[in-house]
């Protein structure tokens, strides 16, 4: 699979030229990789250009140069899936802060209780080890990002026609799920090597 390198950003001007072209393609694209579960749970589901896109926009709007690529870099390219994997951002989207802190004050650890399932094969999630996401006292972070590292035989399982696939939670205060849509799948299958 391919990873992200300095030579994939385009130039300043060159992405400005393009970027009103990327926007709309990125909408449809993202559209097929985001998931709700439960009442404040988006999955969005990287791939190579979402982070790629990621990163042009936000070169784009700061302008931080050279100095600030390579920072982008180190915080994106990690999350580009290795074909062997999904990888996904979770964010627990809540406006009102005191609803928030609730929420997030019983939702300790919950990085680690996220699963795929396929049939009766359940894919626990490995959170990114950048920094520590739940704190002592049972709060968790607002965005989490996950790796869901499939075998060879849940690859082939994923890219089934007519195979369930489940994306939920395990946590004693969020045990929601939902089921992927074709649209979902066709696109995340393209997340792994053929």
């Amino acid at each position: 699979m391919q990873k992200l390198t300095p030579e994939h950003i385009l130039d300043f001007d060159t992405y400005s030229a393009k970027r009103a072209d990327m926007r709309a393609e990125m909408i449809q694209l993202k559209a097929k990789r985001r998931l709700f579960v439960g009442p404040y749970a988006t999955f969005h589901f990287e791939s190579f250009k979402t982070l790629w896109y990621q990163i042009q926009e936000m070169l784009h709007i700061e302008k931080g140069g050279a100095e600030q690529l390579e920072d982008e870099l180190e915080a994106y390219a990690p999350l580009v899936p290795n074909g062997q994997e999904l990888v996904s951002t979770l964010m627990f989207e809540i406006e009102d802060k005191h609803k928030r802190e609730a929420v997030l004050g019983q939702l300790g650890g919950v990085e680690h209780k996220v699963f795929i399932k396929i049939g009766d094969d359940k894919i626990y999630s490995i959170p990114e080890q950048d920094v520590e996401r739940s704190i002592e006292g049972g709060r968790t972070s607002s965005v989490h990002f996950l790796h869901f590292p499939f075998s060879k035989a849940q690859i082939e399982a994923f890219k089934k026609a007519d195979t369930e696939i489940i994306l939920g939670f395990d946590h004693p205060h969020y045990a929601h799920m939902t089921v992927l849509s074709e649209d979902n799948l066709q696109t995340l299958r393209t997340d792994f090597e053929d």
